[in-house]
């Protein structure tokens, strides 16, 4: 009888883990917060070529290095790697054959997303229509490091919920909003010491775009409402009604749900307030 009770104690909690992967919540990420398509998908003046979603893009071309952002379809290279790999790639960036992915991929950031969140990803990745486009693998002129880190053996997420801690996971790990609006130094973004103060440059078909202070500081957000950066995030409209520019994915941050919106916001109105940072 205690064998039973054991077994049955052991599956329970067994399916309840695995619950928490979904290809529901994996396409929420995708094609909401987390805005995977906002690189991998090719972009024109107008917006996302959507017949190519996912289908992969020169996202960058610079004296550092020329990035393509790859297919990640299941046409491409990543259809043959286990869901262990292509889980091991994003969150860490090493491939099965141990080479590593460069920027501008938010490995630093990526290296927090919770193992449900990760695997819910790939399942959903595993869904998606082929796109039958091969992309060459990204060249760079400065080094690259071995690793990003130690290996990561499990990440668990803040609760779902309106949060300061649960809004920092989404503007970190998921949407990786705190890469784009802090500026770069030699190592990668000055995390450490201009946290959210933009300044970051982007190059694409819409011409140059610098990322905004996202700071309390008067350079940032303090002179607008909650509801101005909500349409700010989710619309790309000022309160004066004109437009923002790419490359934000701001038709992903509005499959948000008004919740996960609120925590964003609650977390970007307690960063410590920087001047800009460009």
């Amino acid at each position: 009888m205690r064998l039973n009770f054991v077994a049955l104690f052991l599956f329970m909690t067994t399916s309840w883990a695995m619950a928490e992967v979904s290809v529901e919540r994996g396409e929420y990420l995708v094609r909401g917060p987390a805005g995977c398509g906002n690189c991998h998908t090719p972009q024109t003046p107008t917006g996302p070529e959507m017949s190519k979603e996912f289908g992969g893009t020169l996202v960058e071309k610079n004296p550092a290095f020329e990035a393509w952002a790859v297919n990640i379809t299941p046409a491409s290279r990543i259809a043959g790697w286990s869901d262990d790999e292509l889980a091991k790639a994003i969150r860490e960036g090493i491939r099965p054959d141990g080479t590593v992915i460069g920027p501008p991929m938010p490995m630093s950031l990526y290296r927090g997303l919770s193992d449900d969140d990760l695997y819910s990803i790939v399942a959903f990745m595993r869904t998606v229509p082929a796109v039958e486009n091969e992309t060459p693998f990204s060249t760079y002129n400065i080094p690259l490091p071995p690793a990003y880190g130690p290996p990561v053996t499990s990440v668990s997420a803040p609760a779902r919920e309106v949060s300061v801690a649960y809004g920092a996971y989404l503007a970190g790990p998921v949407a990786h909003c705190t890469e784009c609006h802090t500026p770069m130094g030699e190592r990668g973004p000055k995390f450490d010491t201009h946290l959210g103060a933009g300044g970051f440059e982007f190059h694409g078909p819409w011409g140059t775009s610098v990322s905004p202070n996202l700071t309390s500081h008067a350079d940032g957000l303090a002179g607008y409402s909650d509801e101005d950066l909500k349409a700010m995030i989710t619309k790309g409209m000022r309160p004066d009604g004109s437009r923002m520019m790419p490359p934000m994915g701001y038709h992903h941050y509005a499959a948000m749900t008004s919740d996960d919106l609120d925590a964003v916001v609650m977390y970007l109105r307690q960063l410590p307030p920087l001047p800009d940072g460009h």
